[in-house]
């Protein structure tokens, strides 16, 4: 069952790396599309406990990871002011899905439906876990910008594997102790799950350094694709006119 949650996390992480580089196509609107659905799906799957190895943690857990990743880019290829606007939306998203989940749970269904049970114990949220969640989102995301910003600057640009690697597990340490101390504090024994929770991020985080080479590099071969066809089409003029 390991090897195809590895395989699982590969997939996820090549699926939304394959998404964000088409938003250098087609606008970052898709990149910050694509970590708002990540953060959101990260919410819903977060109300099942599964089993990684002997460690518990949320289903969630590796989608939203994976927004982590998508941060990354967003900071890499288009600068903080757009890797914050996606942590903004990702937030936003959130608040309107809780309020969506409760609108939900109390309308009135028919007579014959007999899925509202399962549908309120699949969806409903207590407050300290959404408070948890969404304290942890705000702090680590915004830490995650912050941090890679600050190597990006000091490094001038250069090693990537360092400021993606640091930020990333940094942020999502701050992530796991948050959300698990204000969610389950006096309810469940905090720190297994805070370690179960952090392993598989670790893992996840160093997972995810060759995906976002992988991106940056389909963004240079882009850029020097068409700085090649702008050249030949200015030639192309150049000897048209001098014909």
């Amino acid at each position: 069952m390991i090897e195809f949650i590895i395989l699982w996390i590969i997939v996820t992480l090549a699926g939304a790396s394959i998404i964000a580089a088409l938003g250098e196509k087609y606008g970052t609107g898709l990149t910050i599309g694509i970590f708002v659905g990540l953060v959101v799906m990260a919410q819903i799957l977060a109300n099942k406990i599964v089993l990684f190895g002997t460690f518990t943690l949320p289903a969630g857990v590796i989608v939203y990871a994976t927004s982590f990743l998508v941060t990354d880019v967003l900071c890499e290829l288009y600068g903080k002011r757009k890797a914050l606007e996606a942590v903004w939306g990702g937030f936003l998203a959130s608040i309107l899905l809780v309020i969506a989940v409760d609108i939900a749970i109390a309308w009135p269904a028919p007579a014959w439906w007999q899925g509202q049970a399962a549908f309120e114990s699949t969806l409903t949220l207590t407050g300290r876990i959404v408070l948890g969640s969404l304290a942890a989102y705000l702090i680590s995301q915004n830490w995650d910008v912050l941090v890679f910003h600050k190597i990006k600057e000091k490094t001038a640009g250069k090693h990537l594997w360092l400021r993606n690697n640091a930020s990333t597990m940094t942020s999502q340490a701050l992530d796991t102790v948050i959300f698990i101390s204000l969610a389950f504090y006096g309810v469940l024994p905090v720190v297994p799950l805070i370690i179960g929770q952090y392993l598989v991020k670790l893992i996840i985080a160093a997972m995810d350094t060759p995906f976002l080479y992988a991106v940056k590099w389909m963004r240079e071969r882009r850029m020097e694709s068409e700085g090649g066809l702008s050249r030949k089409s200015a030639g192309g003029a150049e000897e048209w006119l001098s014909g």
